[in-house]
């Protein structure tokens, strides 16, 4: 499935027009991300929790030269299943 099957089935369920079902996907999808980007957790009940992890900086090997290469610390989108969505998928 991707963003535009979700607008469809966004679209079938609450009617109005295809733009206005884009508008409020868009608008989830950019809500999520500002939150995360500020270091914040989104919890969504039956689904899971976005939250965002810091990796520390490590030495890693370039696999083809075997070089050691030096890899920053960043901050990486995390995501934690909810019981729901585990026990649905089994």
């Amino acid at each position: 499935m991707n963003k535009a099957a979700i607008v469809d089935a966004v679209h079938e369920k609450l009617g109005g027009s295809k733009a206005d079902a884009e508008r409020a996907v868009d608008t989830m999808i950019d809500s999520i991300v500002k939150t995360m980007r500020s270091g914040g957790e989104v919890s969504i009940a039956g689904l899971g929790i976005f939250s965002v992890k810091g990796r520390a900086a490590r030495t890693a090997r370039n696999p083809r030269t075997g070089e050691a290469v030096q890899v920053p610390a960043m901050k990486v989108p995390k995501f934690r299943a909810a019981k729901a969505l585990k026990d649905a998928v089994k």
